[in-house]
């Protein structure tokens, strides 16, 4: 018995070390694709940022990566320069329960702003992110600092997974799901990773960038 126990955890551990491996490949090649194929989009994005208001056409925000390590991560800047400091004045208006933020007519939002993340166009920087190996194309959803100190013991497993580009969260209703499902969600997809899961999400996460009523 113990025996086939120990050839179990072999097995296993050859599995989750098999799916690393290509996961990170799949990571590496479609992220770089992506930022060649998309370098277009990029250029007509940052102008339309700075036509349309001043500050830096990329905003880069600390966050929290795998085992509790943080990152720069990247996105295409949606919002006003001060927009950090606008939102002390806005808490009360927060729309999503738990430590994070989200308001649907953010004031901080700029015209285009709205527009590339309605389309979570703004998102694609973090293609940079990937190839560098601090996110994955799929896994939750990374964190701010501030957020992770207020989060539960068993919300800490979503950081046993590199953070990603999409995720459950991000193609089953994104704002309209309150904090602690969303975090049940991210759970979820720890336990459950595999190749296959990963691909179908990034599949479905296409519809959203066709445009998502719960994107904001």
């Amino acid at each position: 018995m113990q025996l086939n126990n120990i050839s179990e955890d072999v097995d296993s551990s050859e599995r989750r070390i098999g799916y690393d491996i290509s996961k990170r490949i799949l990571d590496f090649v479609c992220s770089f694709i992506g930022l060649v194929i998309l370098s277009p989009i990029f250029i007509i994005v940052a102008i339309l940022i700075k036509l349309d208001s001043t500050g830096p056409v990329v905003f880069s925000q600390l966050r929290i990566g795998k085992n509790g390590k943080s990152f720069k991560m990247y996105k295409f800047r949606s919002m006003v320069v001060d927009a950090e400091e606008l939102k002390v004045k806005l808490l009360e208006r927060n729309e999503m329960s738990g430590p994070m933020f989200k308001m649907k007519e953010d004031p901080r939002i700029t015209r285009i702003g709205k527009f590339i993340r309605k389309t979570s166009i703004d998102e694609l920087p973090q293609l940079i992110n990937i190839l560098k190996g601090e996110m994955s194309l799929v896994g939750p959803r990374p964190s701010l600092p501030k957020e992770v100190e207020e989060f539960e013991p068993w919300m800490r497993e979503r950081l046993d997974v590199k953070p990603g580009l999409t995720c459950y969260w991000q193609v089953m209703g994104r704002n309209s799901i309150d904090f602690r499902n969303w975090m049940k969600l991210d759970v979820k997809y720890v336990k459950e990773r595999n190749f296959w899961l990963d691909i179908k999400l990034i599949c479905k996460t296409f519809s959203v960038l066709l445009g998502d009523e719960n994107a904001r």
